[in-house]
């Protein structure tokens, strides 16, 4: 069965801005890729709020305006017509539509400059932005342990983040509380540690719900290489070649363990 025309904006607004997790998502099957599809469009509008005005108020808009989107959602009646929206109302039950929430919220963040208030909300941005995603995708694909999924979300939205530090700082915000090298580091281990609690516990997520987790295959391979080469962070070298990254990406789909 093909894709409607929502589900087919959905997967072009994420092939367009987030080509690593549209490259995950064509390599599960398609029933997952209908849920999935709408959830990282979601992602990709909620992301980009923060960068697409100066004005504050402006984004502050915005964000709410996916808020009450997601509202409708989990009340569980009449929902706005969106294209992003629209197929995630048919895919969400309310108590995970609920949790989208806090996706949005934390989102706040990026619209000023304040830096991170202590290490407690720089873990908490990242459990909430890449930690809920991952969570809500599991859970609306199938059985998981939320702790698993957690732990393997922050991973790999501490990896992400790292490889967006360059970028962060241009954009004149304050993505570190440490920026040192051994700050960086040591992030990164604390990362790395979460990502192996997850894996040694791979057995609480179920088959269905693995294609979720797929977003992070290159995650402990980027965490590696903070770990060697701290430098790399802010010289914006973090990442592997394309040709590394689809032998990955086949290798973790066809053994699905990620």
């Amino acid at each position: 069965m093909g894709f409607d025309a929502d589900l087919t904006a959905c997967a072009e607004l994420v092939q367009r801005a987030d080509p690593n997790r549209f490259n995950s998502v064509m390599a599960v099957p398609v029933t997952a890729r209908r849920v999935l599809f709408p959830l990282y469009a979601l992602n990709v509008e909620v992301a980009r709020v923060p960068w697409v005005t100066q004005e504050a108020m402006i984004a502050e808009m915005r964000l709410q305006w996916w808020r009450d989107a997601v509202a409708e959602i989990v009340k569980g009646g009449v929902v706005r017509r969106h294209q992003v929206v629209t197929p995630l109302a048919g895919i969400l039950k309310p108590d995970l539509a609920a949790l989208l929430d806090e996706m949005i919220s934390v989102r706040r963040w990026d619209i000023y400059r304040d830096p991170f208030e202590d290490a407690a909300h720089f873990r908490r941005y990242i459990d909430r932005s890449s930690g809920t995603l991952m969570w809500v995708a599991a859970r609306s694909l199938g059985e998981a342990d939320e702790q698993i999924v957690r732990d393997f979300g922050f991973a790999t939205g501490v990896a992400n983040w790292l490889q967006a530090i360059p970028e962060l700082v241009e954009r004149k915000r304050i993505p570190l509380l440490d920026g040192t090298s051994d700050g960086v580091r040591t992030l990164a281990q604390e990362a790395l540690s979460r990502l192996e609690n997850a894996r040694t516990f791979r057995a609480k997520v179920s088959k269905a719900a693995r294609p979720a987790l797929l977003a992070g295959w290159q995650t402990k391979a980027l965490l590696q290489q903070v770990i060697r080469e701290p430098s790399r962070v802010a010289n914006g070298a973090l990442g592997q070649s394309e040709a590394t990254k689809r032998a990955s990406l086949m290798f973790k789909t066809m053994t699905g363990r990620w």
